[in-house]
């Protein structure tokens, strides 16, 4: 067998020494950026706490976890999102998200190709409910839905952004980058 046609699993993603900064997909191993710009963080430190807050606020019984999180969608594919809102308690585990999360939130960084394109039709596939896309050189929020049929809506920065997982709620969360940076 050649290099190219060895095919990883979650056993050899655990096995790998602590601190490597990888995703395993579809058993391939890819590399991720070990120190994502300022902008990257700020953003994923902010949404992530606005969620939190509206989460706390309604009493609500989802969790948000930041990256460094295992979300293990098959024996193949460990991903790691910025930003994972998980509402099924039973999917958390000691290592990370065992299935999909409802809600995943990708910060563009030097790996785009993998948040646009990759990542999309894996989070589908997987039964992902809601998934952003940021990117803060572009200055936009790509939101897709996939809880009945495939929907994507683009935002700027500026514009209020609704979370369609929470939409029937008494008071909906709305999110608004620009108000946050």
């Amino acid at each position: 067998m050649q290099a190219k046609d060895i095919k990883y699993t979650i056993k050899d993603f655990y096995a790998l020494p602590e601190g490597t900064c990888v995703e395993l997909i579809e058993g391939v191993i890819y590399d991720m950026s070990l120190s994502p710009l300022r902008i990257h963080q700020k953003i994923s430190m902010e949404l992530s706490a606005t969620i939190f807050n509206y989460i706390k606020k309604n009493k609500g019984k989802c969790e948000v976890y930041t990256a460094p999180f295992d979300v293990k969608l098959s024996e193949s594919t460990v991903v790691i999102p910025d930003i994972s809102v998980i509402c099924d308690s039973s999917k958390l585990t000691d290592k990370g998200c065992s299935g999909a999360p409802d809600w995943i939130i990708e910060i563009v960084s030097s790996n785009a190709i993998h948040d646009y394109l990759l990542k999309l039709n894996l989070y589908q596939a997987y039964g992902v409910r809601e998934y952003w896309i940021v990117d803060p050189k572009k200055q936009s929020v790509t939101v897709y839905h996939f809880d009945e049929d495939f929907d994507m809506e683009k935002y700027d920065f500026t514009e209020i952004i609704p979370v369609w997982i929470y939409k029937d709620k008494a008071t909906p969360l709305e999110i608004n980058i620009s108000e946050l940076l």
